[in-house]
């Protein structure tokens, strides 16, 4: 078999580049630098094939070696992911109510929107008095255990949650829903309230409130939250805070989505 040949799952012919990306696809928040061995198992490519990706990849600025013979995601990808215009519009429209929210809450401040079975931070606003958190700009959650993925599943239609059921609900901590049924009543009392609520879903000692940001023909198409310690946050008082910027966010996109 020819080296740009090779097959894929179910026999399909893979390309150059759709190999190259699942090299990139294999990095994650948690493994930002992996071995050449560690690559190859999670791509399910020969070794030489991965160290020539590997090669290509970093000539061309996407992936740079760090130390002890691993490799790890480069700058340049961050930068062509500030030029998608519909996140950098996104961004530009939320980012005054994300810093008035957390002046209000002195709590991290997350927009989110949907990837997948998951939800994706396109910006975050925190503080030396916010609660130390895992998120991250650019980094993934599951949608079922956090406040802006329940935003999309409640909002986002029943094809969306069918996707998030069938791609399994890890349990992240012991408060994780786990149980489709429990997770569609918990989504029913979303939509009641207008905000998404988690309590120590996603981890421990860290709960949140969302609420949805609307585009054209009021399609859900973000979400705004506040993340912050469990004792310490009040979701009564901070839902209509939450509910405030994400309206104000939407007011402020008009119709440019």
């Amino acid at each position: 078999m020819g080296a740009d040949n090779e097959r894929g799952a179910g026999g399909r012919s893979r390309s150059v580049l759709a190999r190259g990306l699942s090299v990139l696809d294999a990095f994650t928040s948690g493994e930002p630098e992996l071995s050449l061995a560690e690559l190859a198992a999670r791509t399910g490519l020969p070794k030489p094939t991965v160290h020539r990706l590997l090669g290509d990849l970093v000539d061309w600025g996407a992936v740079e070696r760090s130390g002890a013979g691993h490799y790890r995601l480069a700058t340049k990808l961050f930068r062509l992911g500030q030029l998608v215009p519909r996140h950098r519009l996104l961004r530009e429209a939320a980012l005054p109510q994300l810093e008035h929210l957390h002046q209000v809450s002195r709590e991290n401040v997350h927009l989110a929107v949907p990837d997948s079975v998951y939800t994706l931070f396109v910006e975050k606003v925190t503080g030396s008095q916010a609660t130390a958190i895992r998120s991250r700009v650019g980094g993934r959650l599951p949608s079922h255990c956090t406040a802006t993925g329940k935003v999309f599943l409640a909002w986002g239609g029943q094809e969306r949650l069918r996707r998030v059921v069938e791609a399994g609900l890890p349990r992240l901590t012991p408060r994780t829903i786990v149980l489709p049924g429990l997770l569609h009543r918990d989504l029913e009392r979303t939509m009641e309230r207008g905000v998404a609520v988690t309590w120590e879903e996603a981890e421990h000692g860290v709960s949140a409130v969302a609420a949805p940001v609307l585009g054209a023909g009021g399609r859900v198409i973000a979400a705004v939250s506040v993340t912050g310690r469990t004792q310490a946050l009040d979701v009564d008082r901070l839902s209509q805070a939450v509910r405030s910027a994400a309206n104000s966010t939407s007011t402020a996109l008009s119709a440019g989505f």
